[in-house]
């Protein structure tokens, strides 16, 4: 079997359970340390003919990280490819399921089961938060309607403020960020690299909680225990 990834979050989950069937995967593709595979660019812009020469017998993608003109190149040549939809906890354990069977895993492996109990056995929250949840600045953008990330943080009792904006990624201005009033901001640390120094003093007044941007954007072994990293972040604005 001879797999490339297009998507990070799927190149560690492949290469942690089905160890050396990868070829190819993009730059961005940073774990596990020290893949050593052909890179083939990035998530947007990938070498379609850099992947046709690795003969792939099926390239992974998914509907949201990658261009779909990219994968009609791919398909025209004669590639197998597998594209996948996440936009919920449920839903990222079926397609990780699925992704994994195609690359003829020789069973379900024991960090799914753990990240699916994990999310599974969250009690339901004792108290609700709002929150403006940026994923860029310069323009800043922030998480819209029907995300993955929304759905984790809904699930550890955060709901942000543009759950129902027509778009999933939408720009806003910071002044209208700040006068949606949250009760807090959450910062990740990708895809734009919020830190303590650079993004907090945007929101004087506001509760800033820096996440994990791997457990709240990645599905695959970070799941099992992204509940208890985002909880503790969230936990940690509050103080």
């Amino acid at each position: 079997m001879r797999v490339v990834s297009l998507v990070p979050s799927l190149t560690e989950a492949v290469a942690a359970t089905v160890p050396g069937v990868l070829v190819g995967a993009t730059d961005w593709c940073e774990r596990p340390a020290g893949l050593d595979v052909t890179r083939i660019g990035g998530t947007k812009n990938p070498r379609v003919d850099r992947i046709i020469a690795l003969a792939p017998d099926l390239v992974i993608a998914n509907e949201e990280e990658n261009r779909a003109p990219d994968l009609d190149a791919l398909r025209a040549a004669g590639v197998d490819v597998l594209v996948t939809e996440v936009r919920t906890v449920p839903q990222a354990c079926a397609e990780l399921d699925r992704v994994l069977t195609a690359c003829e895993a020789p069973g379900r492996p024991r960090w799914l089961d753990e990240a699916e109990e994990a999310w599974t056995a969250l009690p339901e929250p004792a108290v609700r938060r709002t929150a403006v949840v940026p994923v860029w600045r310069r323009p800043w953008m922030v998480l819209g309607r029907d995300t993955f990330a929304g759905d984790l943080l809904a699930r550890l009792g955060v709901d942000h403020l543009y759950a129902a904006h027509p778009e999933r990624y939408p720009r806003v201005p910071l002044e209208e960020l700040r006068a949606a009033a949250p009760d807090l901001v959450v910062l990740p640390d990708e895809p734009y690299r919020f830190t303590a120094e650079d993004g907090p003093e945007a929101f004087p007044g506001l509760p800033c909680a820096l996440v994990s941007g791997r457990h709240l954007t990645w599905y695959g072994p970070s799941l099992a225990r992204a509940p208890r990293v985002l909880a503790g972040a969230l936990a940690a604005a509050r103080r």
